[in-house]
């Protein structure tokens, strides 16, 4: 027979006792209020046991004999382990899909970091379409409830044990994985920031990181822009199209780009789009014919999806490449093999977090960004911050495309 007395416990004061022995654990709750106590069970703590629960209450349990021939009286063993500390922050939790209105703003747990991981208190969090996909359905999170958001900036405030090459007080950013970042804290994995540097403030950096390394891969590792080439670019005022627009004007690129409203087409002119159509009275295709004298582009950028797909394919030279990035409009009707063989298309559906799967992809990407930002080659416009309890605000302005630029959220 072994006796264990072990304490995990949630807080440090909390105590938890476990009897075990080599069939069962054994519950002994006829011996309440005995008036002699040798074990005692504090602060209304909830233990399992052979995967019940047992709620105990402040009562005062001695053990009857144990003991027998067979099964002599051992000593027991007591094994401390340091409690594991917790605090209470505040998120943004998403308890069922739908509109904005799921996003509910409430107290969560969150502990200390393990190792290879650091704590982050976020100075400033980017919100992104991908954001309304998942808090919709189109795309699936791996928990219900869950934490929205894939961008954020902060302060790193706790390190795990043995990691090297971060401290407290550095300010770092991510983009991608792990989901969670609407949050005042999350922890995360060491390997999945990079350090800001000090010329870019935490909202610029937050507004850029992931819409910056998506325009990174799109242009410079998805499909190649390079002078001379002449491209489409999709929602060109948008948070991405803005910045696909400015960095392939500055590499020698022609880049038509379709908006929705004059005050659009006018930003859009201001990022480099030598051609700009609106789209709402226009149709984009007969233009891009008009604009390439009916040769068409090498490349469409297309994030809105269903409304404009098959346009896109329609505006491609022979073998031109339809790269697809998100769907704010739906997902498009599928397109069979055939419909690509008249041209030779090329079409792609990638994803940045294939892009930059490897510890040295995410450096290269996140370094070739600050360099751009640094050069003036991109330029960041922040129009639109809202507090973080506010994100549901947020998600409506940037479905009914009241939004231009990039949309922050403040803890």
């Amino acid at each position: 027979m072994i006796l264990t007395l072990d304490f995990p416990a949630r807080t440090e004061t909390a105590l938890t006792f476990v009897v075990a022995n080599s069939l069962k654990t054994q519950l002994f709750p006829q011996c309440c209020h005995h008036p002699s106590p040798r074990l005692a069970f504090f602060q209304n703590q909830n233990w399992r046991t052979n995967k019940r629960s047992y709620r105990t209450h402040h009562f005062f349990y001695p053990f009857p004999a144990l003991t027998s021939p067979r099964n002599p009286p051992v000593r027991a063993t007591a094994a401390a382990t340091t409690a594991t500390a917790t605090k209470m922050v505040k998120a943004i939790r998403v308890h069922e899909l739908g509109g904005p209105e799921v996003l509910k703003w409430e107290d969560v747990e969150i502990g200390e970091p393990g190792e290879g991981e650091i704590r982050v208190k976020n100075k400033a969090i980017g919100l992104n379409f991908i954001d309304v996909y998942y808090r919709k359905g189109v795309y699936t999170a791996s928990t219900m409830p869950f934490i929205p958001g894939r961008e954020a900036v902060g302060e790193v405030i706790a390190v795990g044990p043995g990691l090297t090459g971060r401290k407290v007080g550095d300010i770092v950013a991510y983009a991608g994985d792990p989901m969670g970042s609407y949050a005042e804290e999350q922890i995360l994995p060491a390997n999945k920031v990079v350090s800001v540097p000090e010329s870019i403030s935490p909202v610029i950096a937050a507004s850029v990181m992931l819409k910056g390394m998506t325009t990174q891969f799109l242009l410079r590792r998805c499909f190649k822009v390079e002078p001379g080439h002449t491209i489409l670019v999709h929602a060109a005022a948008g948070g991405v199209g803005s910045l696909l627009c400015q960095w392939a004007n500055a590499l020698g690129a022609t880049v038509i780009g379709t908006v929705s409203t004059k005050e659009k087409a006018a930003q859009a002119k201001e990022d480099g789009c030598q051609h700009v159509i609106l789209y709402q009275e226009e149709d984009f295709v007969a233009r891009v014919n008009e604009i390439t004298s009916c040769n068409g582009v090498d490349v469409v950028y297309d994030s809105v999806g269903k409304d404009t797909f098959q346009g896109s394919l329609a505006c491609l030279k022979t073998r031109g490449y339809m790269v697809s990035f998100g769907q704010s409009s739906g997902t498009p009707d599928p397109v069979p093999l055939s419909a690509l063989a008249p041209k030779s298309l090329f079409l792609t559906r990638p994803s940045m977090m294939h892009y930059n799967q490897t510890r040295d992809e995410l450096l290269g990407a996140a370094g070739e960004l600050f360099s751009a930002l640094a050069s003036g080659v991109l330029r960041v416009r922040v129009n639109h911050t809202y507090p973080l309890s506010q994100a549901a605000q947020a998600h409506a302005d940037i479905e009914s495309r009241k939004t231009t630029g990039s949309v922050v959220l403040i803890p």
